[in-house]
Formats: C-alpha cells, structure tokens, sequence
C-alpha cells in the first residue's frame, strides 16, 4: 500500500483542513470523545516535535526513524528545568497515538514508534488534608454576598462529591438532581456518572441558587450571561478552572493552608470515604475512575493514615 503523500511540519501548521496533526486532532475529540485538556496538551505536545522535525530537515513521514524519536526525548529532557514524569509519559502517549493515526490514515507504511515504551512514573501519594482541616476550611466565616456563596458552594461541592475542577466548571443546572439527591457529571471522556449530593454541600448550593447566582451579573453585559452554568464569575459567564484555583487557593490561606489546590479536595473526599469505611469499588464510581487501579492509590493513603494515628495514640509506639 502506497502511503498518502504529506508532509509534517512546514505544511501541517498552514493547512488546516488536510493537516496530519489536525486530522488527529478531530479524531482524538469525535471519534475518541477525548477531554478538551487532552486535545490541547496533545496538540501542544505534537506541535512542538513537528517543528523539531523540521529543523532537522525531516519531512516526509516515511524519514522519521524510531532514533529520531528517541534522539527527540532525549533533548526533551535536557531542558532546564527537566519535564515532570507525567509530561514525560504524556507525551510518549501522544507520539504512539500519532503515529499509529498516521498508519490507519495510510499517511505512512511504518510506525516508527511500534516499539517505544511508555516511561514508568513514580507512585506519589495524592496530599490530602485532615478532616480537621477540611472543618477549618468549610466553616470558615464565608462573605454573606453573593460571590460568597458560590464560593462556600464550589468548596462544599469539590469535597462533598469528589468533582474535578474541570467537572465543576462545566456543571449545568440541568445536572441537579435535587429530588434525587443527585449530580449528573461529565468526566473525562464525555463519560457521564451520577454522584451524591446530600449535606452540607447540598444546603450550600441550594443558598447559592436561591440567592447568590442571579446577581452575579453587571449591569453591563460585554456578553450575554450564560444560562445553563452554575457556577458564574462575576461578569455573568462559567466561571473558568483558573477562576476556581484561584478561589479554592485564598480560602486555604485564610485557615493556614498554603497553596490549597481543588484536587487536594478530591483527594481528600476519596480518602476520608475510605477511612469511613466505604467500599473501594463505589468510590471508583463517585470519583469517575475507568480502571481501579486509580483508585487503589488512596488505599496507600489509608495505610499512611493508619500508621500516623498508630504512632500518634499508641504509648508504645515510639521510644
């Protein structure tokens, strides 16, 4: 089979609609139903290693040996400072998936990346904060203002139901099963599950809708308010993943957390079910895990959890 002839670098990046990366693109998100983080970190990645490719005088997709590759990873991690082992796997994951696009795609007769491995991350423990923290955090004294209250709803709903940023920020109002006691989330994937919604994160978001959405918009409107969010800034549209980091950070710094992130929120809700006693396949559901594998970390958690108190409560534990 004669490969479709194209070239990588010089004509991707100028032609959009025939582009061997763009093509990839619009699979990974039609055919794939990958998250739009996923497409941009890819398409980021693969942009980069195109041009790089074209600095070495490689256009045609048959000329890329799997020593180029390598040679390419190898650079990659002489940067100053050095990619992080996700970056690093990352991107192996985009090169693979590329190329294998361009075999079915006839765009080339070899995948020179058949035989590359993906590198090995090292297991770190997810930070997690303790449920004294976590009552510090939540109670704290939350402005009585509209803002304030989708700020005390965002915290309680990120902990009460393990939701990611990204899921937070793309919650709809649709999604609230309050009959139920419900949300319907959009995780990676566009794979949709269904979460509890129930205490004080319930009571929560019900004050926000009730009394703190509807101001959140300025008289003046450079764009129409969107209807379907939950969660708006303060010029009336979705609040945005930088908005909520940026929020989630300040109300940790306020009861001594520093540099509080939303996932530790996660985090936090996965292990505090599974010291609990929650079973590990039902908090695979609630956090949207495909593989347990994920999940089992928080057992790690758990045990780290379990010695700390041992130390701290047993008179003989320490010399």
């Amino acid at each position: 089979m004669t490969p479709r002839r194209l070239t990588l670098a010089k004509e991707l990046p100028q032609t959009p609609s025939f582009g061997a990366l763009n093509e990839f693109l619009s699979y990974l998100a039609v055919e794939k139903g990958s998250s739009k983080l996923t497409i941009e970190a890819y398409g980021r990645d693969l942009k980069r290693y195109l041009m790089w490719l074209d600095e070495q005088g490689v256009i045609e997709p048959d000329d890329i040996k799997r020593e180029m590759i390598t040679g390419y990873l190898v650079e990659i991690q002489s940067h100053d400072p050095a990619p992080a082992p996700s970056s690093r796997q990352r991107l192996v994951s985009a090169l693979r998936s590329f190329h294998r696009f361009c075999v079915r795609e006839d765009l080339t007769s070899a995948n020179p990346t058949a035989t590359l491995r993906l590198p090995k991350t090292p297991v770190t423990l997810p930070s997690v904060l303790s449920v004294e923290q976590i009552t510090r955090l939540l109670d704290q004294n939350f402005p009585s203002t509209p803002a304030g209250l989708r700020d005390k709803a965002m915290l309680e709903v990120l902990y009460g139901c393990g939701l990611r940023v990204s899921e937070l920020s793309g919650l709809n109002q649709t999604a609230i099963l309050f009959d139920e006691g419900y949300l319907r989330v959009i995780g990676k994937g566009n794979k949709e599950r269904v979460v509890p919604l129930s205490g004080e994160a319930l009571h929560s978001l019900e004050a926000y809708l009730e009394a703190g959405r509807a101001s959140l918009r300025p008289k003046r409107l450079s764009s129409p308010p969107d209807g379907r969010a939950v969660f708006l800034n303060t010029r009336g549209t979705r609040i945005t993943r930088q908005g909520i980091f940026g929020i989630v950070e300040r109300y940790g710094v306020l009861v001594d957390i520093e540099g509080l992130h939303p996932h530790t929120l996660r985090h936090s809700f996965a292990t505090h079910l599974l010291e609990g006693g929650a079973d590990l396949r039902t908090i695979q559901e609630m956090l949207g895990h495909v593989d347990i594998a994920t999940t089992q970390i928080y057992t790690h958690v758990d045990r780290t959890y379990l010695r700390e108190e041992y130390l701290h409560s047993h008179p003989r534990a320490t010399l």
